[in-house]
């Protein structure tokens, strides 16, 4: 097997956010950081008509997360990730929802380790990039310190040293997906405490993360962290990243920077058939926090889905943003003594 990946810092794999466009624009931000696709099944791999592992080669390192529990199909679909190049397979045991449980894959497999180790055997057998599993703590009424404990020490038996755990547990009856991201306690001393206990693992901690100071104390625990919607809310979290977790003196680039090395792609896509509000979707937080940065959200949800707008989407929304920034900045200057 190859070297595992330097998975410091991750971002989560998250359905209907984190896909080709969104990977592409927070590669802009930090060359290092470990970007996963949005879940992908094996049933869309080996009978959808459409392209599902299609990427850009820019988003490297990127790893693949796969729903699935069939080991074959498992296997075969690893094969088919490990030739378009993927850097990585991830196994989703941590989705909550009801159309991933009647598909016997998500968090319901966590009750089901010995399916796990299978996949993780067959899986490993196809291809030399790290196979992985990314969990949650815990399950309905299987929620306790020793079940976790149980489900690892099988999984990581089979070959899998690679673990990514979420530090909630999910309810399977009775919360909707969204629910299970917010009511379960988060628990980060368990997560803490799995390493202790297998400090031969790869271990990241997810889960409610917010700031890179939160992502430095969790690093004093665990060999990585996994950080989620914060980072689709304000993706220029991540441009300290590359300088402060991977030792790398490359420049900062400003959020203007990001969005002009955007144009040259969202040209190509349109080029391709794509809309330019696809992208942009994902850009909506560039500007969080930043004078302007209303103006900059409002321009892009008001114009994106017109069916005319091209790439003056991006340049004319960063037109007005400047523009209003420019004004608000003559009129403190105006108003000093």
């Amino acid at each position: 097997m190859k070297q595992p990946l330097n998975r410091t810092i991750s971002v989560a794999p998250m359905l209907d956010w984190t896909d080709k466009h969104c990977r592409y624009f927070l590669r802009q931000i930090s060359k290092h950081t470990l970007l996963y696709t949005e879940m992908v099944t094996t049933g869309a791999i080996i009978f959808g008509k459409g392209d599902y592992l299609a990427y850009n080669q820019a988003e490297h390192p990127v790893a693949l997360q796969l729903g699935g529990s069939d080991p074959g199909d498992m296997a075969r679909c690893a094969a088919e990730a490990q030739k378009y190049g993927y850097d990585e397979v991830n196994i989703n045991v941590g989705c909550p929802s009801d159309r991933v449980q009647n598909g016997r894959f998500g968090a319901c497999l966590m009750a089901e380790p010995a399916t796990v180790a299978e996949c993780i055997k067959s899986m490993q057998a196809e291809v030399d990039i790290p196979v992985t599993v990314k969990s949650r703590i815990g399950i309905d009424d299987m929620d306790e310190y020793q079940d976790l404990t149980h489900f690892i020490d099988i999984v990581s038996q089979a070959g899998c040293d690679i673990f990514t755990v979420h530090a909630r547990k999910a309810w399977l009856k009775g919360l909707s997906p969204k629910q299970n991201r917010d009511v379960p306690p988060l628990m980060y001393d368990r997560v803490y405490q799995l390493k202790q206990e297998f400090p031969e693992l790869n271990i990241s901690i997810n889960g409610g993360i917010k700031t890179l100071e939160q992502t430095q104390q969790h690093l004093q625990h665990v060999d990585g962290v996994m950080i989620g919607r914060e980072v689709y809310s304000n993706p220029y979290l991540l441009a300290e990243v590359d300088q402060r977790f991977y030792q790398d003196p490359a420049p900062i680039k400003t959020r203007v920077e990001i969005v002009q090395a955007m144009l040259p792609y969202v040209e190509q896509q349109i080029s391709e058939g794509a809309r330019p509000w696809h992208i942009a979707r994902h850009m909506l937080g560039l500007f969080q926090g930043q004078a302007g940065g209303r103006i900059w959200r409002r321009y892009l949800s008001q114009n994106g889905t017109k069916r005319e707008v091209g790439i003056e989407l991006l340049t004319d929304a960063l037109d007005t943003l400047l523009e209003a920034q420019a004004k608000a900045t003559k009129f403190q200057s105006e108003m000093l003594p």
